[in-house]
């Protein structure tokens, strides 16, 4: 028995729509292979599928432009008349752009200004206002974020001078070491060990047990630089 015959129109059932296409797909590339190594003949073969899958054939030795434009001398059409004035249309409308933005630019800055009415000049005051608004906002923005910062610096830097001034009250709460100058008299090296100065201390050791004295165990000097 024979193949029936399919009726053509178009198949309603996706999953069948979309097996049908990739199985003659296959057999229309084979037949645009066969028919340019047959017949030396150039094919352009483009499709794409309902779901927008691309597939393209080409002849060996040749491109896809290369045909359009043999087209194009053979039919006397020409394929790019219409994307060649889009392109030129939006070119057009993006110097114009360009150009609206400069003038607004040079008016900002006090230029070109002969030519306003009394409205276009009320417009381009308010305009100015609020972008003197916009970057008053920014400037005591940036100068409340800098105030903060330097306020959290001064409060780690007086906490370090605090600490610092509790390390040196530590000789009066333990009596076993002994905080010693070099120049007793030297009270501006205190001062400056409290401040982070480099004041060369010394600190000596007395041994708290009685006992120890007897055994040669005598102070000993810690310097601090």
């Amino acid at each position: 028995m024979g193949r029936g015959k399919i009726e053509i129109k178009k198949i309603e059932n996706p999953t069948n729509r979309q097996v049908t296409y990739s199985k003659r797909r296959s057999g229309i590339m084979k037949k645009a292979k066969e028919l340019t190594v047959l017949c030396d003949a150039q094919v352009s073969l483009i499709m794409f599928s309902s779901t927008g899958k691309f597939s393209e054939y080409c002849s060996p030795g040749s491109d896809t432009k290369a045909i359009f434009d043999r087209y194009q001398q053979a039919t006397g059409i020409n394929l790019w008349s219409a994307q060649y004035e889009k392109m030129q249309n939006t070119l057009k409308h993006l110097k114009e752009i360009n150009h609206n933005l400069r003038k607004e630019i040079r008016q900002r800055t006090g230029e070109e200004l002969d030519g306003m009415d009394i409205e276009e000049l009320r417009g381009l005051e308010q305009n100015l206002d609020e972008a003197i608004k916009l970057v008053r906002h920014r400037k005591y923005h940036v100068i409340s974020t800098q105030t903060d910062t330097y306020k959290k610096k001064l409060k780690h830097s007086q906490e370090a001078h605090r600490s610092l001034l509790r390390d040196l009250d530590m000789k009066d709460e333990h009596p076993v070491y002994g905080f010693v100058d070099e120049d007793p008299s030297n009270y501006e090296g205190a001062l400056a060990l409290a401040n982070g100065g480099s004041h060369v201390y010394a600190f000596r050791v007395q041994p708290s047990q009685p006992n120890l004295h007897g055994m040669g165990c005598g102070p000993h000097d810690l310097r601090l630089a």
